[in-house]
């Protein structure tokens, strides 16, 4: 018994010294006299930029945490926390018994394939929802525009256009006609800010736009500031580019100044990504003075804003943009796909002045370049007036189906908002967010719990799910999805866990 031990032993050595190298660390010392903020941060920082510029190569080992602490005269709690956010970096990985070990980038990570019964993703880079999302089930985690009878219009329109247009369909869009500008003009308008067709850039829908400003304006390595809960797909996508996500708290009104002056004091950020009016998943909206506070703040830190306004602007919101409060330094982003039709691909950003240059080539970059046939397209129901009408209609709709949830869950906590397509929905004890969305999928729904919107690993918890009305195609079927929810809320977990 004692040989074959002794035999695992020696193997597992062996394997252990092929995936790292252990190293002796006695003559590293992290210099810890440069930068600012706690001494765990600066101590993170230290060893990522060691690891970047070689001097703490792929594989090696860092020292204990208990002798590190001593060298540099922390505490270990100290060391504990700057290795802990160097795993969420990406840039470490620990194995209890054995250390914490650089991650060799040139190994790929294999993806983990989840069983047919989980309603994880397949990726980390996912968030909650499906890749695929399953056939026969009720879709009530989408916020796309609802159908109105848009597909009849732009059917007519794509005709005319290859009609009109044939050569620039069957080619790349080489040229990108004032059109494009001008109808991002008119549809970014809202309130007194006009902002000018020559800082239009045209995008392919309003998440193309604002990974084009984060891939223009900051560069890898760059903090950039999200809410705790937010559209978290950013933050994933700024991550894939390298940009490092910051968190700042926000409350019923949003984004707390205080607490974005003091991350950008602490960590220097070079963007912020917000959704004033609205704001998604909480439907908080903040007030003009919020506004004014935040946009001052940006000016004296020198922090880029993204304004996301794709729902401010179904929500008729009077507040002034952070585009206005701030036009030096906000970019302000909308798209079709919330009032008009999402697979059309529509969007437009307005960027401070001699800015928009640089976003058009991240675009080009990123997108491989605008489809004449979709842009055309959407310029055509932006300036005819069609796209207009259609958001009216869509709001109409929307406050029609709102009038269900009001129904469906009476008695219960949620939050709404007139022409806003989606439920803020509050879980009553002892439900928890992701048990109650895997209730809701084994009933044949599916919603978003509050996991899916948070930017980064938080504290903040909100035992709330995200329950989008807009993509049943009747009423009666979201009435009877609505229904399904609230047989689930009102029977508690001990009704869900009898039947699992």
């Amino acid at each position: 018994m004692y040989v074959s031990f002794l035999m695992l032993r020696i193997w597992l050595d062996r394997y252990n010294f092929a995936r790292y190298k252990i190293v002796t660390m006695t003559n590293w010392l992290p210099d810890l006299t440069q930068g600012d903020g706690p001494l765990y941060l600066r101590l993170a920082d230290r060893i990522e930029s060691d690891i970047g510029e070689g001097v703490l190569e792929p594989g090696i080992k860092l020292p204990p945490q208990r002798d590190l602490a001593f060298d540099i005269g922390v505490t270990v709690g100290t060391v504990g926390r700057a290795y802990a956010l160097l795993r969420e970096r990406g840039l470490v990985t620990g194995e209890v018994g054995r250390g914490t070990y650089v991650i060799d980038r040139s190994e790929p990570e294999v993806p983990a394939v989840a069983d047919s019964g989980d309603i994880r993703p397949t990726t980390g880079m996912d968030g909650t929802r499906f890749l695929d999302p399953p056939s026969g089930k009720l879709r009530l985690d989408n916020t796309a525009a609802p159908e109105v009878g848009q597909g009849d219009t732009i059917g007519t329109f794509l005709s005319q256009i290859v009609r009109e247009n044939g050569a620039e369909v069957s080619a790349y869009a080489r040229r990108y006609p004032d059109s494009w500008f001008e109808a991002g003009a008119q549809w970014l308008a809202r309130g007194k800010f006009r902002p000018s067709a020559e800082d239009i850039v045209p995008s392919l829908g309003a998440h193309a736009a604002i990974v084009s400003v984060i891939s223009a304006m900051t560069s890898p390595g760059d903090h950039i500031v999200f809410e705790h809960v937010t559209y978290s797909q950013i933050s994933r996508s700024a991550g894939l580019l390298g940009r490092r996500t910051v968190l700042a708290r926000s409350d019923e009104n949003g984004l707390i100044p205080e607490d974005f002056e003091h991350v950008c004091a602490q960590r220097h950020p070079k963007l912020a990504f917000l959704m004033p009016s609205a704001q998604n998943p909480t439907l908080s909206t903040m007030s003009a003075k919020r506004r004014y506070q935040i946009a001052d703040i940006a000016r004296r830190y020198n922090v880029w804003l993204i304004e996301d306004d794709l729902y401010g602007s179904l929500a008729r919101d009077t507040n002034p943009l952070l585009a206005e409060c701030a036009p030096d330094r906000t970019f302000l982003v909308n798209g079709l796909s919330k009032s008009v039709a999402a697979g059309i691909r529509g969007g437009w950003v307005a960027c401070p002045a001699h800015t928009a240059q640089r976003v058009r080539v991240a675009h080009k970059m990123i997108t491989g370049g605008m489809s004449f046939l979709l842009a055309e397209l959407c310029a055509r129901l932006v300036l005819s007036g069609e796209a207009a009408q259609f958001r009216e209609k869509s709001i109409a709709e929307n406050n029609a189906r709102l009038e269900l949830v009001r129904k469906a869950f009476s008695g219960h906590d949620f939050r709404i908002r007139p022409n806003i397509p989606f439920v803020w929905l509050a879980l009553p004890e002892p439900w928890l967010s992701g048990t109650f969305k895997k209730a809701a999928f084994e009933e044949g729904v599916l919603i978003d719990d509050e996991d899916e919107f948070k930017a980064g690993r938080s504290d903040q918890v909100f035992h709330r799910a995200r329950i989008g009305i807009s993509a049943p195609r009747t009423r009666k079927e979201l009435a009877s999805g609505l229904a399904t929810l609230r047989r689930l809320l009102d029977g508690g977990r001990a009704g869900y866990d009898s039947f699992g």
